[in-house]
């Protein structure tokens, strides 16, 4: 699955996290963030990092067949 700067910003607030919050926790330039989330390209790595980032802190991304990208808070496992 494509993951869409949209579903960054949509991530990022589910979280709380601000721009330099996430930058802090994928380990790279605030500048960074700001850079993918108005759409420019980036490595995939970066990408990934970001990914991974918010994935870390609790965000699953969703693809709902045709119905478009989005994000949602992953359940506490007890």
């Amino acid at each position: 699955m494509i993951f869409r700067p949209v579903q960054c910003r949509m991530a990022r607030a589910a979280l709380g996290w601000s721009v330099r919050e996430l930058a802090s926790e994928a380990k790279v330039a605030i500048d960074t963030v700001a850079r993918f989330e108005r759409g420019d390209e980036l490595k995939e790595r970066t990408i990934e990092a970001l990914r991974s980032a918010l994935e870390m802190g609790g965000v699953e991304f969703i693809d709902e067949n045709g119905g478009g990208a989005g994000v949602r808070l992953r359940k506490p496992s007890r």
